[in-house]
């Protein structure tokens, strides 16, 4: 058994969740340690895109870019379908290059600066990885959690080295659990669960065959297949040789995984394809069960659950991965300012009551998507409209609303803040017009001669945004950003001020009079809004600085 050096957070898990977890540290300047048992990123595409709100936190890292060509070759991928094969439902349709393309990118537009995009996530994780490690993370792969404890200061893990069989231990400050589904540390803690459970039993089987010349420029997202021999659904990865095909099988009948083997699976893959001579390798297969499982409690002293660890969910919402990465954008800039000393530990408990909601109306979305057999359904196209327009507050990842005792309640009265809001698609859908609790609402406004959105202003530190003649918050921020040695980035909105906007446009956005402001918390969060000029607004900034950050 060997030492090891201690850090500030230990991360279990290497996928999407704990690697995205390393770099929203490393962007508030915290080091962290990645631990994965496998050898390497993932060979499974298991999630398949990124919603705008991810995208937009990809952004702030610098490699929004990056995501969009790591999905290139999916991204024309359009449509739910259903039939006896996929030969069968690809064949008839004509070549026109677009499949259902519903245009959601320019109803989108005006609550965001980008727009998600389809992304598997085999493609991704290599990206995080790199820029983990340019960051200088610690990313150990082939190494396994064997053990953990923690007391008042500090958790303790026992990591085994599945190359050389040698233990050794390192100590954090805190440690987040991103280890999946199954979660062993979740299972450790006995924490309980809530939720349907099990749902279904597929074999998750990756493969190689040439079908460019079928779906070229008629590419599909999803299609199920149904005929008494084999039942299951395709999912494209890249439109061109690479497939998964996730095959229904039945333990009531009897029937295992290891009835599977890879030349029974070619058979039933010929079969779905409809193509009985088609040459087929099988890379992979993973037995999974779509599942509803929500952690009642994500924090465990210094331990924080994440991602599937703390919910998990079918994967036919496109809510598990993008879930799990707001979960550890939530949790990274509070660990960031308890570990500064900038915030009280009590900040970390909003944790729990931020995310639990919204993980439980992620799973619960994505199971109302899911069949009897837990896979999607295709009920026709009502009931899939339905179903999105029930959704429609997670779907673009936008619908996240917290009421912790960080958020600075106001009072709206007589008519509920009613008359505040504009008559936008941001306020009337997603509640996203500058109200505590709402995601800052996204405007274009040109800063020092650049175009930017409000929302490439945050992100590092607490940022007050002003209207026209609200100066006054301004100087109030520099003062107390000085007393409490917080950083607080200040702005005026307006024509001719720090970020120059149509007149009263920002003010309409986020609820304000022109003598009002909104206060950013460091993950986009409103923490304060004070809709008018008060007497005193240093006190007032003071008061909901100290309650953003729980020192009160």
């Amino acid at each position: 058994m060997s030492s090891e050096t201690d850090v500030p957070v230990i991360i279990i898990g290497g996928g999407i969740v704990g690697l995205s977890a390393s770099n929203f540290l490393a962007h508030h300047g915290i080091h962290s340690m990645v631990v994965e048992r496998h050898k390497g990123a993932s060979i499974h595409p298991r999630a398949r895109s990124v919603n705008a709100r991810t995208m937009e936190l990809y952004r702030r890292l610098g490699i929004e870019g990056l995501v969009h060509e790591a999905g290139a070759s999916l991204s024309p991928s359009k449509g739910i379908y259903s039939g006896a094969s996929l030969r069968e439902v690809i064949e008839p349709k004509p070549r026109s290059g677009v499949i259902r393309n519903f245009p959601l990118g320019g109803i989108l537009a005006p609550l965001s600066p980008v727009t998600g995009t389809f992304v598997t996530q085999d493609m991704i994780e290599p990206v995080l990885l790199d820029v983990a490690k340019e960051r200088g993370v610690d990313v150990r792969f082939n190494t396994e959690c064997i053990g953990l404890e923690q007391d008042d200061n500090s958790v303790t893990a026992v990591l085994k080295d599945r190359n050389t069989g040698v233990n050794s231990t390192v100590r954090g400050r805190y440690l987040i659990a991103a280890d999946g589904a199954e979660s062993p540390i979740r299972t450790r803690l006995k924490v309980p669960t809530t939720g349907q459970g099990t749902m279904g039993h597929l074999l998750n089987i990756l493969f190689h065959a040439d079908l460019k010349s079928l779906v070229q420029e008629r590419e599909f997202s999803l299609c199920k297949v149904e005929r008494p021999e084999v039942s299951g659904l395709f999912t494209s990865i890249n439109n061109s040789d690479r497939w998964v095909f996730h095959l229904l099988y039945d333990p009531s009948k009897g029937e295992q995984p290891s009835d599977f083997p890879p030349e029974k699976c070619k058979e039933l893959l010929r079969l779905a394809l409809g193509i009985p001579d088609i040459e087929i390798e099988i890379k992979s297969i993973l037995p999974w069960k779509p599942s509803v499982r929500i952690a009642e409690q994500l924090q465990h002293g210094r331990i924080f659950l994440a991602g599937d660890a703390a919910h998990q969910m079918p994967p036919w919402g496109g809510q598990g991965a993008n879930s799990g990465i707001a979960d550890v954008h939530n949790l990274a800039w509070k660990l960031s300012a308890v570990l500064q000393g900038h915030a009280n530990n009590s900040l970390l408990e909003t944790y729990d009551v931020e995310r639990i909601p919204v993980g439980r109306a992620a799973a619960e979305y994505s199971a109302s998507m899911a069949d009897e057999k837990g896979i999607i359904s295709t009920k026709g196209p009502f009931t899939i409209l339905l179903v999105v327009f029930k959704g429609c507050r997670l779907l673009s990842g936008h619908g996240a609303y917290y009421a912790s005792h960080a958020i600075c309640a106001e009072d709206t009265s007589p008519l509920g803040g009613l008359t505040w809001r504009p008559w936008t698609l941001p306020s009337l859908l997603l509640s996203i017009d500058g109200r505590p609790g709402s995601r800052i609402p996204h405007i274009w406004v040109e800063h020092r001669g650049k175009r930017v959105s409000t929302l490439d202003l945050c992100g590092k530190t607490f940022v007050l945004f002003a209207g026209a003649g609200g100066r006054p918050w301004v100087e109030a921020a520099k003062k107390v950003s000085l007393a409490m040695d917080v950083d607080i980035a200040a702005y005026c909105a307006g024509p001719a001020d720090d970020l120059v906007s149509q007149k009263g446009r920002f003010e309409s956005v986020a609820g304000i009079s022109s003598g009002g402001a909104i206060l950013v918390r460091p993950d986009d969060f409103v923490a304060w809004r004070q809709r008018r000029p008060v007497s005193d607004p240093q006190a007032e900034l003071t008061k909901a600085m100290r309650q953003a950050l729980c020192l009160s």
